[in-house]
């Protein structure tokens, strides 16, 4: 059988069915045997895990995937794809392909369906054009996941796992620090797809908490703030909630404020999880 990851074997698939890259999709393919071994095994898959691949492009992954796990059901979007897949994953029986747009993909029935509805863990080289809504949709879905381990821009990567007062800390940090304990395990150069990328890769890693770190009223207020807080970086934390649609007062904000003990000139990058956790409660 011929493994993906070899270029040569990448390159005769791509030349047999006269396939071209469309950057709609954001079409980078794995080339590096070793990438693809790493995040294998940094995943953490077992022979009894069911795996959820977002992107499969020709199957480079797929292959890796389908010889450590029971399942690998992937999504992939790009109907010109579907054929090529056929054939790659050939020699396979433990796979699923479903030809749609994973944000319109119902996760929770895949999980049903493939994984009598426990957990599944997630594993993917996903399109960097859209990275923050798919990465978004697997935490705030209902969809049981254990683990979520991704292939992003690298510029995200660092956003997912920074703290505040960092230039990268922002609402995705957040998000994240909400529902998992995130890691980059892995740093990927442009060379290591086909075509190159023009910009630096990670493989990052999030272990989905059994339960968030922080305990509020209600999460989706809180992240109605922190978006809020985060829209315009240069103003203050005040004007940034009053810029929003809270219907919040700025003598409100600052009553609470001076409650936390914060500044009334502070910015809301300069706050932790737990902080705006503190800010949602006394504010809803």
């Amino acid at each position: 059988m011929a493994y993906l990851g070899k270029p040569a074997y990448t390159i005769a698939v791509l030349q047999k069915y006269n396939f071209n890259f469309r950057k709609q999709y954001g079409q980078n393919f794995l080339i590096d045997e070793g990438v693809l071994g790493d995040i294998i095994d940094k995943s953490g898959i077992g022979e009894d895990d069911c795996v959820l691949e977002i992107g499969p492009g020709i199957g480079t992954l797929t292959q890796y995937l389908a010889e450590k796990a029971r399942h690998v059901v992937t999504v992939e979007i790009d109907k010109a794809l579907i054929p090529i897949l056929a054939d790659t994953l050939s020699d396979y029986d433990n796979i699923t392909v479903i030809n749609e747009d994973i944000l319109k993909v119902d996760i929770s029935q895949i999980v049903k369906d493939h994984n009598r509805g426990e957990p599944i863990k997630v594993v993917a080289n996903l399109p960097y054009y859209i990275t923050t809504p798919i990465v978004m949709e697997l935490l705030e879905g209902d969809a049981p996941i254990d683990s979520i381990t991704v292939m992003v821009q690298k510029e995200v990567a660092d956003r997912m796992q920074c703290g505040p007062g960092t230039k990268d800390y922002g609402a995705l940090s957040l998000a994240v620090a909400y529902y998992a304990d995130a890691k980059v395990i892995l740093n990927v150069s442009p060379d290591c797809f086909m075509p190159q990328p023009k910009v630096g890769s990670s493989v990052i890693k999030l272990d989905i908490y059994d339960k968030p770190p922080v305990e509020v009223k209600s999460p989706d207020y809180m992240f109605r703030l922190i978006r809020a807080s985060f829209n315009m970086r240069r103003k203050t934390l005040v004007n940034g909630l009053l810029g929003g649609s809270l219907g919040l007062s700025r003598e409100r904000i600052e009553e609470v404020l001076d409650k936390m003990a914060l500044s009334r000139t502070v910015r809301g990058e300069a706050l932790t999880l737990e902080q705006f956790a503190e800010l949602s409660d006394l504010l809803l």
